[in-house]
This record gives C-alpha cells, sequence and structure tokens, in this order.
C-alpha cells in the first residue's frame, strides 16, 4: 500500500513516537462543564488505510510508525497514549438557521493536545470512535465513504493554501454501522490548532453561564492569540479577529469554488479554519447557485451564498459575546456592530486580492470587479470552473489566434470575444510579460480539485474492492494541486457524464 511517507521540510526537527509525544492538554483541564471525559470504543478489526506524513510533521510525529504493527491500536482506544486525557467537547449552534441548545462532539474524541517546537498547539482527535453524552442517540460511529472524504479533502485545502483541519490518518474496519443501509465503518484522525467553533460560545451564552463563556475566551486569547491580550478591549479584539479571518476565508473559499455544505455556526472554527467536511463540494461548471448538500432543499448554503451566511454565523458569535463586550448592554451592542459591519469591506478586499491573482492582474477599482463580474456570468452554467482558469494562465495578450482553446469553452462565444478584449486591454497596462503573469496565475489557479467524481471512485474501489490505492494517489496529487504532474492529466479532465448523479447529503 503506497502512502504519502515522503521528507518534509520539518524532518531535521525531533521526532515522536506515540507514547512519547508531549501532550499538554490544557482544554481537557477546563470545568466538567465544557466536555465529557470518555475514552474511544474500540472498532472491531481496524486496519491502516492511509497515512498524512505532511500532516504528521505538523506535531513532529514519525512518519515510520506508521508501520507498527500496534498503530491503530493507539488510536482506536485499545492501547493508550501516556499522557493523553480524551474529551468530548460541548458547543451549541444555529443548524440551518434555528437554535439547538446543546450539540458537541457525537462522534468525535479528543485525545489532547501536542506542542510542537514551533510553540503551535495542536489538538489530535478521532473521529467516529463511539458515542459520547452529545450523540443524540447515535452510534457514534463514522462511515467509510464520508470518511475517505474528509480526509482528502482537508489534504487538499491545505495544498491550496486555505485555512483549515488536517487529516493524519484513515483507518478501516471489518466492523459495519447502519445508516440506510450497512455501511463498513471507519475512523479518521484530524489534527487542528483548535476545534473551538462559534457554536462553543454560544453554548454558554444561551445557558446563562457567563463565568464559563468567559473563561472560554480567555482561553482561546491565551492559547491561540496571545498578542490580543495587550489590547484594550480584548474579547472585542477577538470578535475582530474572528471577523478578519472569517471574510478571507469565505474570499478564498470562493477562489477555488469550495462549497461547504453546512454552514451551521457549530460548523465555524473561531480561528477561522475550515471545519466538518461533511456534504462539501467543488465547482465543475461554474453555478452561483450550486447547492453541494442533497440535504439542503432551500438552498441556504449555495456555493453564492456563503459570504452572506458566514456573516449570519459571525452575527451569532459577536451575539454570544456581549457580556463580555460591556456590561452596559447598548454599548456592547454598539461595540459588536461597529465590528461586523467591517465584514463586508474586509470580504471585499480579500476577494478582490483573490480574483485579481486568478485573473492575473493588481485589480483595483470597479472596473476590474465588473470585469471578473461579468466573466462569471458568462461562465454561468457553461464553463468548468477549475479547468478554464488554469487555461487562463496562457492568454496570449499578443495573438489573439492562440486563445482559441478559450473561447471554445463558452457556449456564448460572442459574449465572450467581448470580454476577452477587454481582458486584453486590462492586461497590456501591466509591464509583466505573458510568462511572469503565467508564473504567478499558476501559483493561484489549481489543476488539480477533490472533484466529487474522483472522490467517488476511490470511495467505489475501497467498498467494492477493499482497494485503498487510489487514495494514495489523490492525496499525493491533490498536496501538490498547483503543479502540473503530466504523469497525472487525466485527473485534470472535464468529469465523465455519470458524475452528474453523484449525490451527497448530511448522512454518514
Amino acid at each position: 500500500m503506497k502512502r504519502d511517507m515522503g521528507v518534509t521540510e520539518h524532518d531535521s526537527r525531533p521526532a515522536y513516537t506515540l507514547d512519547k509525544l508531549p501532550f499538554e492538554n490544557s482544554y481537557s483541564r477546563l470545568p466538567d462543564e465544557f466536555c465529557q471525559h470518555v475514552n474511544p470504543e474500540p472498532l472491531q478489526d481496524t486496519h491502516l488505510i492511509d497515512f498524512s506524513a505532511r500532516a504528521a510533521a505538523l506535531i513532529q510525529l514519525d512518519p515510520q510508525v506508521a508501520q507498527q504493527t500496534d498503530f491503530c491500536a493507539y488510536f482506536t482506544g485499545q492501547k493508550t497514549m501516556a499522557g493523553a486525557r480524551p474529551v468530548a467537547m460541548c458547543y451549541a449552534g444555529h443548524q440551518f438557521g434555528v437554535y439547538v441548545p446543546r450539540l458537541g462532539d457525537g462522534r468525535a474524541i479528543l485525545l489532547g493536545q501536542v506542542r510542537n517546537d514551533n510553540g503551535e498547539l495542536w489538538d489530535i482527535q478521532v473521529k467516529g470512535s463511539g458515542p459520547t453524552r452529545y450523540s443524540r442517540q447515535g452510534d457514534g460511529r463514522a462511515v467509510l465513504r464520508s470518511t475517505i472524504r474528509e480526509y482528502l479533502c482537508s489534504e487538499a485545502m491545505a495544498g491550496l493554501g486555505i485555512p483549515t483541519t488536517r487529516a493524519l490518518c484513515l483507518m478501516g474496519s471489518g466492523q459495519h454501522v447502519y445508516r440506510e443501509q450497512p455501511e463498513p465503518a471507519a475512523m479518521l484522525v484530524r489534527l487542528a490548532q483548535s476545534h473551538i467553533r462559534f457554536g462553543s460560545f454560544e453554548y454558554f451564552y444561551y445557558s446563562d453561564q457567563y463565568d464559563y463563556l468567559r473563561s472560554l475566551a480567555d482561553y482561546v486569547l491565551l492559547h491561540y492569540l496571545p498578542e490580543l491580550m495587550e489590547r484594550k478591549h480584548t474579547y472585542l479584539a477577538m470578535l475582530d479577529e474572528a471577523v478578519k479571518r472569517t471574510a478571507r476565508l469565505m474570499a478564498q473559499w470562493m477562489g477555488v469554488g469550495f462549497a461547504h455544505g453546512v454552514m451551521n455556526s457549530d460548523n465555524m472554527s473561531i480561528l477561522g479554519l475550515t471545519l466538518d467536511y461533511g456534504p462539501f463540494g467543488f465547482l465543475d461548471t461554474y453555478q452561483e447557485g450550486f447547492i453541494c448538500n442533497h440535504s439542503d432543499h432551500q438552498g441556504r448554503y449555495a456555493f453564492g451564498r456563503q459570504p452572506e451566511i458566514a456573516l449570519f454565523n459571525l452575527t451569532c458569535l459577536a451575539q454570544s459575546l456581549l457580556p463580555l463586550l460591556s456590561q452596559d448592554k447598548d454599548e456592547a451592542l454598539t461595540m459588536a456592530r461597529a465590528c461586523l459591519e467591517s465584514y463586508w469591506p474586509q470580504f471585499q478586499t480579500q476577494y478582490q486580492s483573490v480574483y485579481g491573482a486568478k485573473l492575473g492582474i493588481d485589480a483595483s477599482g470597479a472596473e476590474d470587479f465588473q470585469l471578473w463580474q461579468d466573466l462569471l456570468k458568462l461562465m454561468e452554467g457553461q464553463v468548468d470552473y477549475t479547468r478554464f482558469f488554469r487555461a487562463l494562465c496562457t492568454f496570449d495578450s499578443i495573438d489573439s489566434v492562440n486563445n482559441t482553446g478559450l473561447r471554445d469553452q463558452f457556449v456564448d462565444r460572442e459574449g465572450f470575444d467581448a470580454w476577452v478584449m477587454r481582458y486584453q486591454r486590462r492586461v497590456c497596462q501591466s509591464t509583466v510579460s505573458d510568462d511572469q503573469r503565467a508564473q504567478k496565475m499558476r501559483m493561484v489557479n489549481p489543476k488539480y480539485i477533490l472533484r466529487n467524481y474522483l472522490a467517488e471512485q476511490a470511495i467505489r474501489q475501497a467498498e467494492d474492492k477493499g482497494d485503498y490505492s487510489e487514495i494514495s494517489q489523490l492525496l499525493m496529487l491533490l498536496q501538490n494541486p498547483f503543479d502540473e504532474q503530466p504523469e497525472f492529466e487525466n485527473y485534470a479532465a472535464s468529469p465523465p457524464d455519470w458524475s452528474k448523479g453523484i449525490s451527497v447529503s448530511c448522512s454518514s
């Protein structure tokens, strides 16, 4: 079985084995209201499917441990890591706009936290680890198909340079769980600098536990945002940081055509990470109204609505922080509103940087934004988002004949001809050569993304044949999405017709 066991830039640092990881476990020492102390419930007949050495480097874990026969036992609860202190985290959240007073880790357990030599604190969490008191009649398990998708997409997003939780390894099992039908169970080990969510704050706010709310905010500031502790209004600074990071994340999602699918407030990270990969999807043909979640009947979380929904979730967070902003309710509201009003300007600034880079221009002003918007309108329902922008990297500003391949992607070719003349004039305003522009554009316009059909092929191969080689292949490919990788050219092709029938939902 081929796994990502390659050398990384961190290999010169000390490497740890699973029984020697330097656990710190600050979160599990918080009061019991924050979490449940619970151990993973072992799965039967577990085996390692795949392992990411790049993720392992974040916690300085020796990648050779993946070769040990007892590797899985440490994560499935059969063996205990020295220093680990497993807990399931408690939180609430707005799900599809409706507040749910208590959610929590119903199928995930935080084994512990490790601080690397760079001073970064990393959670080690197992997903599919069995029931907790937050499971709400669930079995606490994860199925193979959804676990494969999260494993691959976590590392794919990291390859794209987008803040995200990471995936250390994927484990299969001989045990089955029931969803619509019996399915093979699996477990995912994921890493994150924090799994604290907007909904973590909502839980303490709506249950009137303001002392715990303050403790949680202080915890985030101390461990993840210590530079903000020097500010006069530290909690307002924390909210402002969440606004900034979320605005940047939304611009990055839009830039690569990523749709999360379930942007509930409990799936939003206080650190601006992409969190909880469920029914996500990358755009094939550009569609502003693309809905990747079969369960999202109203299109609340459609691709084009994501920046708007992010603001809704930030409003939920701001509401929860009001008791910390000021004892005067009116003053607290004024402070929160002013902070939230900065969201759209910050998003537009970040988005301008993203679409400017994709177009190969230093975007500024209304004309450049209109150029971008008019292109998207032309692409709507016609053109593959990823393939077009990768092809645009080689745009010839001198000889229009060399741009025929771009034109052929459009149904409205006359419309594209008119647009490309405007684009050509804009490009020629720069002193940058075509080759220089192409080089920069290839660094932001990926050639490879985790299309649904690629994930589906890996899932079918794993479920039907017990063959995990495609997972390893995709991991290697997607960790370097901007490289040409000519031996994998077929992975950059247009999706096959059968892929239109793929459906993903919250069921996992």
